[in-house]
């Protein structure tokens, strides 16, 4: 019978071999977890329980008039448009809770809306509720979206929140409460819908430390 020499190739190929497969078995759970700079985490570590739906109705003042006005203008339109396309204007709108200029301030709605349409008067909005009554003081949504002003309802989407409002989304319906044609002034009713997180205990990790504090 021949004599079967030693392949001196197999001791290296054994070897890569077994290196490989210690390799995958660190990667491919990494992988799921952490893809470069985007991690993903437990949404208990952040103290994220169930969520509410919330509504509530407010009333938002856009005055164009008078020496207390609460909107300016940024651009004016370079043509003749009878949209007003091209016009922005910069708001710190009051927020109350009836229709009356008189009554109980809840909050300002602070952004902008732009005349985006050239067919109809549509308004491109963008603009956070900032609460400062109750529970929600120090809270705020935020609103982006189309508003086709002379339509009988609209809606428009809440994209996110601060506060008690972290994680939010929903949706405004907006109806026009009075508007004026000879001022441009305007009442709108805003009906608000968002889905409000709550949270427990949650932890801060920083380059000093874990921090430990307690949410609503």
């Amino acid at each position: 019978m021949a004599r079967l020499l030693p392949n001196p190739a197999s001791p290296l190929i054994t070897h890569f071999i077994t290196i490989s497969i210690l390799i995958s078995l660190v990667t491919i759970p990494a992988t799921g977890e952490n893809h470069g700079f985007v991690k993903a985490i437990n949404r208990k570590k952040l103290g994220l329980r169930k969520e509410k739906l919330t509504h509530f109705r407010v009333y938002w003042h856009d005055v164009i008039s008078g020496s207390n006005a609460s909107v300016v203008s940024v651009t004016q339109p370079s043509n003749k448009s009878t949209t007003a396309f091209g016009n922005i204007r910069v708001i710190d709108d009051a927020l109350t809770e009836g229709p009356e200029p008189s009554s109980k301030l809840v909050g300002r709605a602070q952004g902008f809306y732009a005349a985006a349409s050239q067919q109809e008067i549509g308004l491109l909005m963008a603009m956070n509720f900032a609460f400062i009554e109750g529970k929600y003081n120090g809270s705020t949504i935020t609103v982006l979206g189309r508003n086709p002003v002379f339509n009988k309802m609209r809606e428009m989407p809440v994209i996110g929140g601060s506060g008690l409002f972290r994680f939010a989304r929903g949706y405004v319906q907006i109806k026009t409460h009075q508007f004026n044609l000879t001022t441009g002034d305007a009442i709108v009713e805003y009906n608000v819908y968002a889905l409000e997180s709550r949270f427990m205990l949650f932890t801060i990790q920083c380059g000093f430390g874990t921090f430990l504090g307690h949410g609503k």
